[in-house]
């Protein structure tokens, strides 16, 4: 609930109100590369490894009969004995990210549009509204943000093929 300010500016000192306490609205999510469905497990406590396995149960649930690719992007709860045998029971097969790439990880470009939409700029006055205000912008994702995202999630990555960098530097 910390304050994220979009642009302050001023000729005067200028205090911006921020809650006091710590309160943390954690969201685990996963989302389809293609369809850009969202499936998320929320808590006002720790992400662990049982928060995993729950996303894993409620991703089999929705299509039981299509195989499932887990990315995951090396989180410690991640890598525990627990979710990689819920994984091999539910047929879920998970795929590590190479350590420090955010950009490969679809899924941070949405939680930086949540951010820009839910927090930057906006005082919550309490924990309540403010975990209100998360929820319903990811409740709609597929719906009132699909243009903003649709663009925003697209499948470009950086490639380096055809890398020139080091043939022009003089030897």
């Amino acid at each position: 609930m910390a304050p994220f300010l979009g642009y302050l500016w001023s000729f005067c000192r200028i205090f911006v109100p921020a809650p006091a306490g710590r309160q943390r609205f954690n969201v685990l999510g996963a989302l389809d590369a293609i369809a850009h469905q969202l499936v998320t497990v929320t808590n006002d406590t720790y992400i662990n490894a049982q928060s995993v396995c729950q996303l894993m149960l409620k991703l089999r649930q929705l299509t039981p009969e299509l195989p499932r690719i887990l990315i995951l992007d090396n989180a410690r709860y991640q890598k525990c004995d627990l979710v990689w045998t819920m994984a091999r029971d539910l047929k879920i097969d998970l795929l590590d990210l190479p350590a420090y790439s955010p950009n490969l990880n679809l899924i941070e470009r949405l939680w930086k549009f949540v951010k820009k939409k839910c927090l930057y700029s906006i005082y919550y006055a309490d924990f309540n509204t403010f975990s209100k205000a998360i929820s319903t912008c990811l409740d709609h994702t597929h719906d009132t943000y699909k243009g903003e995202l649709d663009s925003l999630l697209a499948l470009n990555f950086q490639t380096f093929e055809n890398v020139t960098l080091l043939s022009s530097i003089p030897l």
